[in-house]
């Protein structure tokens, strides 16, 4: 077993099939099976069940992911040891992030990473909700994550780091229901439509939390696409309850951003492993606690 093929097997799992991991690790199919082989030969069982051009984990195989993935993470830290004893020369970090911390406060950290440090490439990888950046930094898919919530987060074998505060808003229609520059009570959103995000989200739960307390809201569309809510929005199909991060770019669509009362916060948390971290992950960390957006 080395480490080549541990980066093909995981190459295979993240991106679901033979076809896509040869393309994406820029060799030939037949090379990446035959790898594969003598890696299931080395480990006495078979890894993927192959259906078609999809490749479906083993019990073995899915046993073998989070060994693999602390394999290469380890050897990550030994290059990035070398190669980084005064500055960042190369490498590559993954974040995972949710949708609206990811408008902003991430933006402005990624401007200030990439300032500092131009030769690390950043992979920044779609979750949809804090369970999801907490399991992916936990398992080791990603170094890093960034989540909005407004519960207190499981601390096993991960650590948070509070990196700011947004304020959820109402967004509706320029010609919408409530007048601008008013606060919009909570209970007059009594019988208004809304659109909301998937359970587990901060923005999903105070609509929940509304209809907790009598507030007879009704749901017009659940989605997990957050890009979807403008445009459904300033469609006229429902009003959206988001963080602030989306003000900027809701008004400039030209819908109407209210604000809440009484307000409502979310909290900005980046979260790493409970493990020593890669120089450019804790770089990154650095950047994202001391200086957060906006200051």
């Amino acid at each position: 077993m080395d480490f080549r093929q541990l980066e093909y097997f995981l190459a295979i799992v993240d991106h679901g099939g033979f076809n896509r991991a040869a393309a994406a690790l820029y060799v030939s199919q037949p090379s990446l099976s035959q790898a594969i082989h003598v890696l299931e030969r080395d480990v006495g069982s078979g890894l993927f069940h192959r259906l078609g051009r999809k490749a479906v984990l083993t019990e073995a195989g899915a046993a073998l992911v989070q060994p693999a993935r602390e394999a290469l993470h380890a050897l990550e830290l030994a290059r990035a040891g070398v190669g980084a004893v005064r500055e960042l020369r190369g490498g590559r970090l993954e974040i995972a992030a949710m949708a609206s911390p990811t408008v902003e406060p991430l933006s402005t950290m990624v401007q200030r990473f990439a300032e500092r440090h131009p030769a690390v490439t950043l992979g920044l990888r779609v979750a949809l909700t804090p369970a999801d950046v907490v399991e992916r930094v936990r398992t080791g898919g990603c170094e890093l994550g960034l989540l909005t919530t407004s519960s207190p987060l499981p601390r096993a074998d991960i650590v948070p780091h509070h990196v700011g505060d947004h304020l959820l808003v109402l967004v509706t229609p320029k010609d919408g229901p409530f007048p601008a520059g008013q606060a919009v009570q909570r209970e007059q959103l009594e019988g208004h439509r809304l659109i909301v995000g998937q359970r587990g989200t901060g923005i999903r739960a105070y609509v929940d939390d509304l209809k907790a307390q009598g507030i007879d809201v009704r749901i017009a569309v659940e989605t997990e696409h957050r890009m979807a809510f403008l445009p459904l929005v300033l469609g006229g199909v429902g009003l959206a309850v988001v963080t602030e991060s989306w003000a900027g770019l809701s008004e400039r669509a030209g819908a109407l951003v209210l604000d809440l009362e009484p307000p409502a916060v979310q909290h900005n948390i980046m979260v790493s492993r409970n493990a020593q971290l890669t120089p450019a992950a804790r770089a990154f960390l650095d950047i994202a606690v001391r200086r957060p957006a906006g200051s």
